[in-house]
């Protein structure tokens, strides 16, 4: 197993991004240059190979890549989803873009020259991308795209957009420069959580782009190309989420020590003891998921994406309880607006709608549980065969 890198301390790059996350949580999100202070310590090509624009102080495993994102989940979900929505256009481009698009692309990525945003999401297609209705057609030596696209985080600072939609009845992806005439962002604003991930919807009025901007053949759009995006945003979501229950777990713990009631600690009640040790065991079970999922991953192995399905929805239900047990048992405290269990509270609800709501990762779930033991119990063809085995 890979060895986990230590927890990133206060005098490394989250130093006073906890209090600050507050303040970008009621602003509407950070400035522009905290794209390239990540990028600087090597946050926003993590995982991507030295060749295309990867460093010495990236991530050279999922694991490494899990420790990290959780460090930088445990004090901001918006820079986490900062890091996540970079990385899963990244790993996207690296599996299926052709050699130009990585060299064009990637470097500007990783070292924050360029930011991405995932543009997939409509107002008929959230869980099911089948039914996007955005259009990409070819013209000429060039595509025409059309479309309306909701709820991209990071949609108001992106330079490059990785697009879904359709080229006649085929799902494709392509790479839009939000500089070309016909992009329109429109600013989002008071949602319940992410409030600092600067979310916009994007309008594509007969946006034209080179047919070379096109990301993998028509037809491979969704399966291929934006089915690696998502399955890389779930392992990083969840291991944001497993930072998020970490952080509520440590700060409810300090408080039950110290607060005192009629001159006893609250951790002596022993409801209070209960709640820590049910917020510790929900936290613990989340980063066991989402560490299985990263070997599972850096093993290349045929159930990694049906692991980080599974760490996604566990690391974003514990990170939802626990953040709700914090904001209650440190009470008014809580629900202060610089509370860091309220922010991740909200937060939290919304880790479990992105990358695959709860209720379609439970299917998915059920999904592989199930196909082992189906192909284990399925009658034989053979009639003399199952009336042997009976």
């Amino acid at each position: 197993m890979t060895e986990r890198l230590p927890r990133i301390e206060p005098n490394d790059f989250t130093e006073g991004i906890r209090q600050a996350a507050a303040e970008w949580d009621t602003a509407g999100g950070p400035p522009r240059d905290m794209a390239e202070r990540m990028a600087k310590a090597g946050l926003l090509g993590a995982d991507l190979p030295a060749d295309y624009g990867g460093s010495a102080r990236s991530a050279r495993s999922a694991l490494q890549l899990g420790e990290l994102t959780a460090a930088l989940g445990a004090v901001c979900t918006s820079l986490r989803s900062l890091l996540t929505v970079q990385t899963m256009v990244a790993a996207a481009v690296l599996r299926w873009g052709t050699e130009e698009q990585r060299h064009t692309w990637l470097p500007a990525l990783a070292s924050g020259e360029r930011i991405a945003g995932l543009a997939v999401t409509e107002a008929d297609a959230g869980s099911d991308l089948n039914a996007v209705d955005t259009t990409i057609e070819r013209d000429g030596g060039r595509l025409r795209v059309n479309g309306r696209k909701l709820w991209v985080t990071y949609g108001e600072w992106a330079d490059i957009l990785l697009v879904l939609g359709r080229d006649g009845d085929r799902p494709t992806a392509v790479l839009v420069e939000t500089d070309r005439p016909g992009v329109e962002r429109e600013p989002v604003s008071g949602q319940l959580g992410l409030r600092g991930a600067r979310i916009a919807h994007i309008r594509l009025r007969d946006v034209e782009v080179p047919a070379e901007n096109r990301v993998a053949p028509p037809g491979f759009g969704l399966s291929h190309v934006i089915g690696t995006a998502l399955d890389h945003g779930r392992f990083t979501v969840a291991w944001g989420c497993v930072g998020m229950a970490d952080a509520c777990l440590e700060e409810a713990a300090g408080h039950v020590l110290t607060r005192r009631q009629n001159g006893v600690a609250l951790a002596e009640h022993e409801l209070v003891r209960a709640k820590i040790a049910e917020m510790h065991l929900a936290a613990a079970s989340a980063r066991a998921l989402a560490e299985r999922a990263a070997r599972l991953r850096d093993d290349r192995a045929p159930d990694a994406a049906s692991a980080a399905f599974a760490a996604k929805y566990a690391a974003a239900r514990a990170a939802a309880s626990v953040s709700r047990d914090a904001v209650q048992l440190q009470g008014a405290a809580g629900c202060a607006p610089d509370s860091l269990a309220q922010r991740f509270f909200r937060d939290a609800k919304v880790m479990q709608i992105i990358e695959g709501a709860d209720e379609v990762a439970l299917l998915r779930i059920a999904e592989h549980a199930l196909g082992g033991r189906r192909a284990r119990t399925a009658p034989s063809r053979n009639p003399a065969g199952n009336e042997a085995a009976r």
